[in-house]
């Protein structure tokens, strides 16, 4: 049995990993390309700990970063033992002595919340940053929710009385949309139709995802947003809006909609929250509440930086 291949059994024992680092979602948004996992065994040789990461290479250089709409990675610890320093420090060790071993220019993943390992690693010599995401997590009472909306969403919402939430948009609507919505924007959307489809039909296959549109009295789309979850919270991973609606409260509405989903599922709601200033502003005024995690990165060729500025380096 490969690593991997004993990883995707080790993930369906992890309540509380975050579909990110699940082995189904690595085969969906690394199709084509190349993942593989690390593993770390307790003395009774059962997976303990595991670092997933998609391996790219282009030119001289090789790298591990973050697949697209992939916002954590980095290594999960089972539960049992992220109290245990010993076996956390051997972890860490090992890691950098691996992820050196690989000859890498260049390593970097975004760490869960609350991941004991940024700080090791950080003592291991990589850099760590502060990332910020924004969540709700109790949906049980959905007026309470609605009552730390600030004014100016509950304005947007009084706006909003004429459209309608519609769960009916097919993945090929939703990507010409967000396309469209870009396009309107003077800019480029960043992933492909293929990749989209094979995120979506990954997701949709186990019944972790939704697409989620507001639409005017006229049926026309003003917003919509690609909602997926797992045994802990739904992730607002793909929103988009049309420039042409923005003062009709569809954005409001639609993170409206998107809760009601969540409560529905049973579990929290992460805005994936952005670090950019506008972005982080609009999500507060839902009565998010911020949540720091960690990027962990390091340069392993000090020239690498000038290739990323020059060429872009993706995933």
């Amino acid at each position: 049995m490969t690593n991997k291949e004993r990883y995707a059994e080790w993930c369906s024992e992890q309540s509380e990993m975050p579909l990110f680092m699940q082995a189904w979602w690595m085969d969906g948004v690394c199709a084509g390309k190349q993942w593989d996992v690390l593993l770390w065994e307790d003395e009774t040789g059962k997976i303990a700990a595991a670092l997933p990461y998609l391996y790219r290479k282009r030119w001289w250089m090789s790298y591990i970063l973050m697949p697209q709409q992939t916002q954590i990675g980095g290594i999960w610890i089972r539960e049992d033992k992220r109290q245990d320093t010993e076996f956390l420090n051997k972890v860490a060790d090992d890691a950098a002595a691996q992820l050196k071993s690989m000859r890498l220019s260049y390593y970097y993943q975004k760490y869960p919340v609350g991941s004991p390992m940024p700080a090791l690693l950080k003592e291991r010599g990589f850099k760590v940053k502060e990332q910020i995401t924004y969540r709700i997590d109790d949906l049980s009472d959905l007026d309470k929710v609605m009552a730390k909306f600030s004014k100016n969403k509950k304005r947007q919402l009084q706006k909003a009385l004429t459209l309608h939430a519609d769960p009916d948009m097919s993945a090929e609507e939703f990507y010409r949309f967000h396309t469209e919505c870009l396009d309107e924007q003077g800019k480029k959307i960043t992933y492909t139709r293929e990749f989209f489809m094979v995120m979506y039909l990954k997701a949709s296959r186990l019944g972790q995802c939704r697409i989620l549109r507001i639409t005017t009295a006229d049926g026309e789309t003003a917003a919509a947003a690609f909602l997926v979850w797992d045994k802990q919270r739904m992730y607002y991973l793909i929103p988009c809006y049309s420039p042409r609606f923005k003062d009709t409260g569809a954005g409001a509405l639609l993170v409206w909609e998107a809760l009601k989903a969540a409560r529905q599922q049973g579990v929290s709601f992460d805005f994936e929250g952005s670090m950019i200033r506008g972005v982080a502003k609009h999500y507060k005024q839902f009565g998010s509440e911020a949540n720091t995690y960690y990027a962990v990165h390091k340069y392993y060729r000090p020239l690498f930086w000038i290739a990323v500025v020059i060429n872009g380096m993706r995933s």
